[in-house]
């Protein structure tokens, strides 16, 4: 079992997920939508194996806003990295993680 959680600004304040913020519990990655001022800083994934006890955190990964204002324009997609198949035992939870993005 490994799971994953960030810390901003080298703080031990994790990243608190909210309608902005979300973490996923698949792949690590770190959503914010429609960043603030207050959201510039570094962050700092943290992975812990449950099992094994242990975390490890990776190198600090700095956010910044553009100065010149200028946002890039893509077209709206769904990103989904779902496997082909998806099994699970009655009565179990499942958790399905899809995203949407664009402008």
């Amino acid at each position: 079992g490994l799971s994953y959680t960030w810390i901003f600004n080298n703080n031990t304040l994790y990243v608190q997920e909210d309608s902005r913020r979300f973490v996923s519990q698949e792949t690590g990655n770190l959503y914010i939508a429609k960043v603030e001022p207050s959201d510039v800083g570094n962050y700092t994934c943290v992975v812990t194996n449950s099992k094994a006890e242990k975390s490890v955190q990776g190198p600090p990964t700095p956010l910044t806003l553009r100065s010149d204002g200028v946002m890039g324009e893509y077209e709206p997609k769904i990103e989904v990295r779902f496997p082909e198949t998806v099994y699970a035992a009655k009565g179990s939870s499942v958790k399905l993680e899809c995203f949407a993005l664009g402008k």
